[in-house]
């Protein structure tokens, strides 16, 4: 673990005590920490903002009831946080199917707009991210997880492996799988972009 992050795990600590001791603000910070990534990802999975907030809602009530349970031994408060988030929504998205949506803007894999675009360039670049989308949602809910987790959340595969409950020898070929199925999809249109999107590191 590097200094920043074990800094950050002290830190994380810290205001977990405070919270559990009686200290509201404590709540409202870790809030604030997480909530912005947290709802990102489940609207990622749900595709509907209101599932998303929900979920978010849901999530951190249930945190905030069990926070005496967190174990911070065992994983990082993102971590549980994140388990406990796609765990409510696999329980949504197995009951609604999805909206078409542009998915790579909750990814964080916008297609940005060089300076002085030709209109021509324009076009193929909307509809390069229109297929990404799609060949997105196409995905099994699992694959879809997978890439979200590690592309859209910059997760590691043991953090991965952790959040979605299997070997990480799974995660990592859930995001092999799932990376190999958007190649497939987006043959041959926007397979370029979607190599400098999704670069594995």
């Amino acid at each position: 673990m590097t200094d920043k992050r074990a800094n950050a795990r002290v830190e994380i600590d810290t205001i977990i005590k405070r919270a559990l001791t009686g200290d509201q603000s404590g709540y409202a910070e870790l809030y604030d920490r997480f909530a912005a990534s947290l709802y990102r990802l489940c609207y990622s999975l749900l595709m509907n903002e209101q599932d998303a907030e929900d979920i978010l809602q849901e999530s951190f009530l249930y945190a905030f009831k069990n926070l005496h349970r967190y174990d911070s031994g065992k994983a990082s408060l993102k971590t549980w946080l994140y388990t406990i988030a796609v765990s409510r929504c696999r329980n949504t998205y197995r009951r609604k199917r999805f909206l078409t949506v542009d998915i790579t803007q909750w990814l964080g894999l916008e297609l940005k707009a060089p300076p002085s675009e030709a209109p021509e360039a324009a076009v193929i670049r909307r509809d390069a991210s229109e297929s990404i989308s799609k060949a997105l949602l196409d995905l099994s809910p699992r694959l879809r997880e997978a890439i979200v987790l590690r592309y859209g959340q910059g997760m590691t595969y043991r953090e991965i492996s952790e959040v979605m409950g299997c070997p990480q020898k799974t995660a990592e070929s859930r995001v092999r799988l799932g990376h190999q199925r958007l190649r497939e999809s987006l043959q041959p249109v926007g397979l370029g972009l979607l190599e400098e999107l999704l670069r594995v590191h």
